[in-house]
């Protein structure tokens, strides 16, 4: 099988030039919205690099949405530089961040260097990602920082430690919970972070905690009056099963017409519709003669 190539272009067709983080924080100045989507292979990636998006997350649901595991926990690091990989093959423009996968940075500053290292240098990333606004991330993230790559934070709801906030659920919805998450994001911030995902906050608390932060807030589920906002591919463009989260836009329905389009392919070739005259090719007549005429020596 074997399909054309494809060059860069956004939405009007034209080649954009690449994401910096200066041009992210010039945005953020003016007011523009930041627009983030998660991709985790070629062509999620091509379809993000098509929209102009600003920036792309190989995000650790990758280990949900194309590996099927029940949870972020259980992806490894290779894993996520093999994904990081094959989707820094269909980007040119947009701003690449890679998340880090739970146990991979979380021992030392130096395991967290080193990790952060192979994404940018086996997989091409322009920064990494890490959750929680503890001390440990904290220190983890001044380390990479200091190290010379960008960090984006993550607080509120953290995927990878979600069973000991009870699970995925809203979180900041108690005046101790908003604090706490209000003195991690400052926490990141002072760190050196040059962004920070707010995920599953109230609206609210998102709007009291603006004034604070200097740097990109991106939100999931965190209300409007962050920078930018991030959604997981497969859960805007229906690639999944269930609605998912209440924050969650669905703009496709594309699991069903996949469910539809394998059923209806299945059936034509139990059928015998598949392939029709139109599907097959031809060969010259006089070739086929003697063809034949070859074929009845081998018998």
């Amino acid at each position: 099988m074997s399909s054309a190539p494809s060059h860069a272009t956004g939405p009007s067709g034209t080649a954009h030039l690449p994401v910096t983080l200066p041009m992210l924080l010039e945005k953020q100045h003016l007011g523009q919205p930041l627009v983030m989507v998660t991709a985790y292979d070629y062509p999620s990636a091509r379809a993000a690099e098509a929209a102009g998006v600003d920036l792309v997350l190989v995000g650790d649901s990758g280990a949900q949405t194309v590996l099927g595991y029940p949870s972020t926990v259980a992806v490894t690091t290779d894993e996520l530089l093999m994904l990081a990989r094959a989707v820094r093959r269909g980007l040119r423009s947009p701003f690449l961040v890679a998340d880090l996968a739970f146990g991979s940075y979380e021992e030392s500053d130096s395991q967290a260097v080193a990790t952060a290292m192979r994404f940018v240098k086996e997989a091409g990333a322009d920064a990494v990602k890490l959750e929680r606004g503890n001390a440990t991330s904290v220190a983890r993230a001044r380390a990479i920082v200091e190290a010379g790559i960008p960090v984006m934070g993550h607080v509120g709801l953290t995927p990878q430690t979600a069973t000991s906030l009870g699970g995925y659920r809203a979180q900041g919805r108690t005046a101790d919970d908003a604090t706490r998450i209000a003195r991690e994001a400052l926490a990141l911030q002072q760190a050196g972070c040059f962004s920070i995902v707010f995920e599953a906050i109230p609206a609210e608390v998102t709007e009291e905690l603006m004034p604070l932060m200097q740097v990109p807030i991106i939100g999931i589920g965190a209300g409007p009056a962050t920078d930018g906002q991030v959604l997981v591919f497969h859960d805007l463009l229906g690639i999944r099963e269930g609605q998912g989260a209440r924050f969650v836009q669905r703009y496709a329905d594309i699991q069903r017409d996949m469910d539809h389009g394998v059923a209806a392919y299945a059936s034509d070739v139990r059928e015998r519709r598949y392939p029709a005259p139109e599907h097959t090719y031809s060969i010259d007549a006089e070739a086929l003669a003697s063809f034949r005429s070859e074929l009845t020596q081998l018998r």
